[in-house]
C-alpha cells in the first residue's frame, strides 16, 4: 500500500523497486554496503517518501534551491527574512578558508551578491553551541574584508569606503544554542549594530539567525501562518503528514517536491549526494569530537593549576608558620 507522500507524488518508487535496482548493479553495491543500517534506511526512507527528504543538506538544497538555475526561489525565502526585496546578482566562490577550516558541523553554506552589491551568506549550523555569536561575527568581517580588497582592487584610487556594501549572515540551526531557548516563542532573530543615541551611521554588518528546532515546536503547536512558516516548513519538516499539509495551503511547494523526487528517481545520483553529505558529516563528527577531547584536557589542565596554585600557595602559608615559629622561639630564648 503507497505510503501518505507516494500517494501525492506518484514518481516516488517502492522500497523494493529502489533495493532491486542497488543489488543490480555492482557500483551501487559497492557504495551501499559502505553505509550502517541507519545510514541505509535513511537513504530509502528519503527516496521512498516514508521521510521527507533533508532540504537543508547542502547538496539537496542547491538542487533544489540552486541560486543560477531558479534564483527567483531562494529570493524570495531571503526576501521574507530580510524583510526587504531581495535580488540575487551571482553566487560568490565560498574561500573563508582560515574560518571553513575550523570545522563546526556546518551543513550548508552558500554565499551570493545581490542586486545593490551586498553580500549574503547563509549557512546551516547542525550543533548551534559550536557556532557561538562570537564565531558568526568573524565569518562576517571575513566576509566585509573580501569584499573590501575586491572592491577596492577594482576601483584602485577612485575607492571610498562608501563603496563598500552590507553584509547579512543567515544562520539556521539545527540544534540552537542554549541561549535561544530563552525564547521559546521566537524563532528568527535579527541583530544590527545601532547607536544609543539614535544616530543613524552605516555600520554595514547584519545577522539573522532562525533556529529550526524552536521553529518545529512553534509549528506543531500553531501550525503553517504565514509564507515564511511555509518556507521553514519546507526545508527544515520532514514528517509525511505536515509536508502534505503545506503543498495543500502552499501549491508551490509542491512542485518543488516533484522536482526532488524526480530526482530520486536516479539512484547513482542521489546516492553519491547522499555518500558527500554522510563524508562530510563524518569528518565533522570526527573533528567535533577532537574539540570536545580537547576541551576535557583544557578543563583538567586548568584543574591541575588550580590545584598547584592551592598547593605552593599552601606551601607558602606553612613556611611562613614555621618563620614565625622560629621567630617565637628565639624571642623565648
Amino acid at each position: 500500500m503507497a505510503n501518505v507522500l507516494q500517494q501525492c507524488f506518484p514518481e516516488i518508487r517502492t522500497r523494493e523497486a529502489v533495493i532491486r535496482e542497488i543489488s543490480e548493479s555492482e557500483k551501487l553495491r559497492s557504495v551501499w554496503v559502505k553505509w550502517n543500517d541507519q545510514q541505509q534506511k535513511e537513504f530509502l526512507d528519503c527516496c521512498t517518501g516514508a521521510k521527507g527528504v533533508r532540504i537543508l543538506y547542502d547538496a539537496f538544497f542547491k538542487e533544489v534551491m540552486n541560486p543560477e538555475t531558479a534564483p527567483e526561489r531562494l529570493e524570495e525565502l531571503l526576501s521574507l527574512i530580510l524583510r526587504q526585496k531581495i535580488r540575487i546578482l551571482k553566487v560568490l566562490p565560498n574561500d573563508s578558508t582560515r574560518i571553513a577550516d575550523e570545522n563546526s558541523l556546518v551543513i550548508m553554506d552558500i554565499v551570493i551578491e545581490l542586486e545593490d552589491h551586498s553580500i549574503a551568506n547563509v549557512k546551516v549550523q547542525k550543533l548551534g553551541y559550536k557556532f557561538p555569536g562570537e564565531r558568526a561575527a568573524c565569518y562576517s568581517s571575513d566576509l566585509l574584508l573580501r569584499q573590501y580588497k575586491r572592491v577596492k582592487g577594482e576601483k584602485g584610487k577612485k575607492f571610498s569606503y562608501r563603496d563598500i556594501k552590507k553584509v547579512y549572515t543567515i544562520i539556521f540551526y539545527e540544534h540552537s544554542p542554549a541561549e535561544f531557548h530563552r525564547f521559546p516563542d521566537q524563532f528568527i532573530h535579527r541583530s544590527s549594530q545601532k547607536t544609543d543615541t539614535g544616530l543613524e551611521i552605516n555600520l554595514l554588518q547584519e545577522y539573522v539567525f532562525i533556529p529550526l528546532d524552536i521553529f518545529r515546536g512553534i509549528l506543531h503547536n500553531e501550525g503553517i501562518r504565514d509564507k515564511l512558516d511555509a518556507w521553514l516548513t519546507f526545508l527544515s519538516v520532514d514528517e509525511p503528514e505536515m509536508i502534505v499539509r503545506l503543498i495543500t495551503e502552499y501549491p508551490q511547494f509542491k512542485i518543488y517536491y516533484e522536482e526532488i523526487y524526480q530526482l530520486c528517481r536516479d539512484t547513482e545520483k542521489v546516492m553519491e549526494m547522499f555518500s558527500k553529505e554522510l563524508q562530510e558529516l563524518d569528518r565533522n563528527t570526527v573533528q567535533y569530537m577532537i574539540d570536545e577531547m580537547q576541551e576535557v584536557i583544557d578543563a583538567q589542565k586548568e584543574d591541575l593549576s588550580k590545584q598547584e596554585e592551592v598547593i605552593n600557595a599552601q606551601k607558602k602559608e606553612i613556611e611562613e608558620l614555621k618563620a614565625r615559629l622560629a621567630e617565637n622561639m628565639g624571642m623565648e630564648k
